[in-house]
Formats: C-alpha cells, structure tokens, sequence
C-alpha cells in the first residue's frame, strides 16, 4: 500500500493508558463521528499498550485480555468498520511492550497474520525490550516483511522514536510513518522541545513515510496518562499548527467523548487539517533564514540565532497549485511578544520583479492580509503562540 497523506486519528495511550477495554473503544468510535471528527478527515481508532494478556496461547499467538476485550478484536475491528472507520493496534519490535507484555520479537509473520485475521488497518510498533544483537533496522524489517505478505493492507507505523538514527535506514523498511521523538507530555515545555527539535529535520520527512511527531495533547487539559500542567488554548493551538505544517500524522490524544468547544475548534479546523493533507506534501522550510546565519565576524553583541536559536521561526511549505502555508511562531519564554516579525516574498521564490504579491489568509482567524513594499508583516505575536496563513499569488 502507498500512503500519499499522513494519517489522522486519534489513540488510547495519551489519556487512558492501561485503562482500556471494548466499552472506551466503541464509545470513543461512536465519538469520532457524532463529534464531526470523522467529518474533518480522521479515521484511525488505535488502540495501545496493555491490550493483551501476559502469555500467548498454545499456538504462539497473542490473546486478547478477556476481562477487558470479552468479544475479542474482531468484533472491535468490525464495529469500527461499521461506522466507516479504520482500526489500530499496538505491538512491539522486543521481547516484551513497554508496559512489559508479549512483543512480537521471532513472532513478526505468527502476529502479523494474527492482525490480518482481525481486520486491523495500522500497527503502532514500538522499540523497547529489543535484543541488543539486533540492528535496529533489521528488526523494522522483519515486521515490515511479515505485514507486506498478511493478506491485507496494514498501515505500519514505525515507533522507534528516532533511535539507533532511525532517519537513515527507515524508508528501506517500506514503514508508512516513523517517530522521529521521544515521549510528549501534556505540556508546554515538550510542546516546545519537541517542536524546535523538528524543525531542523524536516529533510527526513515526505510522501509514503511521514514523520511522526508522536500523537496530540490538544485538549489533555492536564487529565490522562501523559498529563503534566496542561497548556492554554494558544499553546494547544499552536502546537496543532505546527504538527499540521511539518506533515506529521495527527493523532489525537485526547478523550474525544467529552471535548470542549475550544478543542473541537482546533482538532477540526478544516483549513488547517487541509494544510496537513495537501497531496503535494512538500518539504517545509524556513522562510525567515537569514535570522539564524548571521555572520558572526560583524562584531557588537553576539549573533542573533545563538541568543533565539529557533524561537521566532516563519516556515513555509509549497501546496498544490500554487499556494503556500506560512507560519510565524512565537516560542519564546521570555518575551511576552514579538514587536515585529517580517519575511520577504521573495524568500519563497517570488520577488518584487514579479508583478505579483502574496495575498494572505489567517487559518485561525479569517483575516485577510496583502504583502506591503515586498514584505510581509506581523506584528506584537504573543508568546506561545502563532499565525498560520494560506498565501495566494495575486497580481499587484
């Protein structure tokens, strides 16, 4: 199978962790379309760690927990698929899961046809409790091998979190998406970390192997396994933002049965899912350079990108037919704003001698705004947040 858009859809861990059983799952799919999730483009129900029971059974195969999952996975999958959704589990690339239940280490082709029986769509493959003697790489292989011959098209979702220099090798295993980071919590500070880390990497990312910048804390409201302080609505925002532009899979971590409005507002607008979705998917890159290459023989205070290494960056993507996103984020910790954030057209390819300028519209906002004098301009962004714009070329 080709995946041509990253996946959207929303997963267990974030909120419930071990907490899980068929009741969540069926409402939690029922949430997902009676919410407009569905609606806005989402599909995956994924289902995490601490599914299983602790042995397998007398044919090698993995058993699903009686007490929470009394039907067994076939009657998850074909309920999911009732509503015309897609269904996601977990496994892992190890002797055990993370949570220390059966992986499917020298298990891949019994497992991987144990998921084809059941009708899963995508498998989340983690990395821990692998043997040592084994490559990395090897190890993704071997899974990858096993669902290209179950039978059925199986979304593989490459969980190694970047490890053992996952970039290098991972599109030799035919893996759909990658995660390329660590654990993210419900916070701003991992919201931030893992967002500067990203944008330096983004020559990994693109058609047929997404990079995953793990699932979503928007809404977590600091409730749920990975909660920590929670975040505002800007920060949420913000972070969804960013995800949508780098083209990582959206997977939503919060409890979508009981959403707020303000959540429901980011995780569905359209506008801004169509900037992940766009079927060029082209590289992002930055549109503001030139603030983190200044020459640092001029002399004066020291150069402006070791002060704010990526704190103000405007990133820019091309979008079929000739639009492009551009965002201005504001990470910054120690100003409460920005004054003055500027990037000139011709940093995406179009300059003065055109004819033409950029006509802007605000994702978040619907405000309209036109380039003046070959720039663009935004002005007093608030810290922790961001304008995220769909740029038209118009004549001037």
């Amino acid at each position: 199978m080709i995946v041509k858009t990253p996946p959207l859809g929303w997963n267990t861990w974030n909120t419930f962790g071990p907490d899980i059983n068929e009741a969540l799952i069926l409402e939690a799919t029922d949430a997902m379309v009676e919410s407009g999730l569905k609606d806005a483009g989402y599909e995956y129900i994924v289902i995490d760690d601490i599914w299983s029971l602790k042995e397998r059974d007398e044919k090698g195969r993995l058993v699903p927990d009686p007490e929470k999952f009394p039907h067994g996975m076939k009657y998850i999958a074909d309920y999911i698929h009732s509503k015309g959704l897609k269904f996601g589990m977990y496994s892992c690339a190890g002797y055990l899961t993370c949570a220390g239940f059966p992986g499917s280490y020298d298990y891949e082709w019994i497992d991987a046809a144990t998921f084809a029986e059941w009708e899963v769509d995508l498998l989340k493959y983690d990395f821990c409790f692998h043997p040592t003697t084994e490559k990395a790489d090897v190890l993704y292989k071997r899974m990858a091998l096993a669902l290209a011959n179950c039978g059925r098209d199986i979304l593989f979702s490459a969980c190694s979190w970047g490890a053992e220099h996952t970039k290098q090798w991972i599109k030799e295993t035919g893996a759909h998406m990658w995660r390329s980071t660590g654990d993210i919590v419900d916070s701003w500070a991992s919201i931030k970390d893992l967002s500067q880390s990203q944008l330096m990497a983004q020559e990994y990312n693109g058609h047929g192997c997404f990079n995953d910048m793990d699932m979503l804390v928007v809404g977590m409201n600091g409730k749920g396994n990975v909660a920590l302080t929670g975040c505002t609505f800007e920060e949420y925002r913000l972070h969804f933002s960013l995800w949508a532009l780098l083209n990582s899979p959206l997977m939503i971590g919060c409890d979508i049965r009981n959403m707020t409005e303000e959540t429901k507002k980011i995780l569905t607008n359209k506008e801004v899912i169509a900037i992940n979705q766009d079927p060029l998917g082209a590289q992002p890159f930055f549109a503001n350079r030139y603030q983190f290459e200044i020459n640092e023989n001029r002399g004066g205070t020291a150069p402006f990108y070791k002060e704010y290494p990526v704190d103000i960056p405007v990133v820019a993507k091309y979008l079929e037919g000739g639009d492009v996103a551009l965002d201005f984020f504001n990470f910054s910790d120690e100003m409460k704003y920005f004054q003055h954030m500027t990037m000139t057209p011709d940093a995406i390819g179009l300059p003065i001698t055109s004819g033409k300028i950029l006509e802007l519209t605000d994702l978040w906002t619907g405000e309209v705004i036109k380039a003046f004098n070959g720039t663009v301009n935004v002005n007093y962004l608030p810290a922790h947040d961001c304008r995220l714009f769909r740029a038209r070329v118009i004549d001037a």
